[in-house]
């Protein structure tokens, strides 16, 4: 039987202990390494320089030890330019949409981040590909299951690897949470309810069905599906069943739904229950297992609270995206597999699609498929 954590703050020492190999990988300190380890800053180019990028890529590339940004692909040369001036890479680093193919010239680019709008990611991802470069996409990993197939064979065909920016994966509250899963701390955790939601202003880009794929589920919603992977040791459920919450602002959902509730079962009888919608504020995830619980609130970039059925499990906040990029870069640096391959966000695409075509059958119970 496992003994639990006491109800205190881990230490960084007994955190680092807890990780999986691949895990203390990702997020040790470069001092944890062994001697030679490789000194390189990966060069990263962002692809589409919207909020995310603006807001929280761009500014963790600056705190990053192991990559760094090197150039960016984007619609506006002129905003290209900003960048440019203010990140110190050279204005020959700066790519169109229709020029990427041209990325293959530039070895100061080691890793391509594909940070457009969801419809776009497989075009941009295999465009990457074939310029040579390793690919990071940003989640939802693409609009379809067959998307997400033609970009998982582009980076094996050319020889890079595929991760897609799962955070969460690099945080240590949902570390902690992934631990206690995957040991079966609380015994096999077999009850899990979890919502991730927010008010919606205006219409944009997410409300439309060609460039997103769907409404929150593929916004908001895949971070519950990670959670009830994570607590099920990244293990896919077998069947799902959904409906769609009532639309109250068909002016911004006519295309898209606003809401989204579902349940997904697994074959040893667990089940989760998950809501996603664009019309309420909520981000937390709780899950159960015979000798206790475990309950994350926040999905969000920062303000993470883990508790247990033993007491809180409280750890030093981090940057999100700037520990995700050093995670990444170290499981290229030392030719590892992503703890994020792209087979993971295909895996989520699939349960996705099972959800999304069982609210479209009015609640019709769908086996998700492999």
């Amino acid at each position: 039987m496992n003994t639990p954590l006491p109800a205190s703050v881990v230490s960084r020492r007994r955190f680092l202990g807890q990780l999986s190999a691949t895990g203390a990988l990702a997020l040790a300190p470069r001092a944890l390494f062994a001697a030679g380890a490789p000194d390189k800053k990966l060069g990263v180019a962002l692809v589409g320089l919207g909020s995310y990028s603006t807001y929280q890529l761009g500014p963790a590339l600056k705190l990053t030890e192991h990559c760094r940004l090197a150039g960016v692909v984007t619609g506006s040369r002129d905003k290209g330019l900003q960048w440019a001036k203010a990140y110190g890479f050279p204005e020959t680093s700066i790519y169109s949409y229709d020029t990427m193919a041209k990325l293959a010239d530039n070895p100061d680019i080691d890793v391509v981040y594909v940070v457009t709008p969801n419809g776009l990611h497989a075009a941009h991802t295999i465009a990457a590909a074939q310029a040579g470069k390793h690919v990071i996409c940003e989640k939802p990993m693409a609009n379809t299951v067959a998307e997400c197939d033609a970009m998982i064979a582009a980076c094996k065909a050319a020889g890079v690897q595929l991760m897609i920016g799962y955070r969460l994966h690099f945080e240590p509250h949902h570390r902690e949470l992934a631990r206690i899963g995957r040991v079966k701390e609380f015994g096999p955790i077999m009850q899990m309810d979890g919502a991730n939601g927010f008010r919606m202003g205006g219409r944009v880009w997410r409300v439309d069905a060609k460039l997103a794929g769907g409404g929150p589920q593929m916004d908001m919603g895949v971070y519950i599906v990670q959670a009830v992977c994570m607590a099920k040791g990244e293990a896919a459920p077998v069947a799902a069943t959904a409906t769609f919450d009532p639309v109250t602002r068909p002016e911004l959902f006519n295309e898209v739904e606003e809401g989204i509730r579902w349940t997904l079962e697994y074959a040893d009888g667990a089940v989760a229950h998950g809501h996603s919608s664009y019309n309420e504020n909520m981000s937390w995830f709780r899950a159960e297992g015979p000798q206790g619980w475990a309950k994350i609130e926040q999905f969000g970039y920062s303000g993470q609270v883990l508790t247990t059925s033993t007491g809180p499990r409280a750890f030093p906040p981090v940057n999100h995206q700037a520990a995700q990029l050093d995670g990444m870069a170290l499981s290229l640096l030392h030719h590892q597999p992503s703890i994020v391959p792209g087979e993971m966000g295909r895996r989520d695409m699939v349960i996705t699609e099972a959800i999304y075509a069982s609210a479209k059958a009015g609640g019709k119970r769908v086996e998700v498929k492999a």
